[in-house]
């Protein structure tokens, strides 16, 4: 699971049959988190918006989060972080 902020959004008008209605937010994962990914692109079912501080399920975990376990999903938010200031990370 990732903890990260989201800083933009995708438009796609073309996509696989089983992400059609989905929408796509860019995520910047916390540094904290230690990835060197960069920014991930994960599917929106939860209603997260711009600035939203989220929490990202990955893997094949991303297609249980978004009910749709043939979905080409890697990435896909689960929540949305109430109280940012109280995230604590342990080393």
């Amino acid at each position: 699971m990732i903890i990260g902020k989201v800083v933009g959004t995708v438009i796609c008008t073309r996509k696989n049959n089983n992400l059609v209605g989905s929408k796509f937010l860019i995520v910047d994962p916390m540094e904290k988190m230690g990835l060197n990914a960069g920014r991930i692109v994960a599917v929106d079912n939860v209603g997260a918006g711009i600035n939203d501080i989220v929490l990202v399920a990955t893997g094949s975990a991303a297609r249980v989060g978004c009910d749709d376990m043939n979905a080409p999903v890697d990435a896909c938010i689960v929540g949305i972080v109430d109280d940012p200031q109280k995230i604590v990370l342990i080393d």
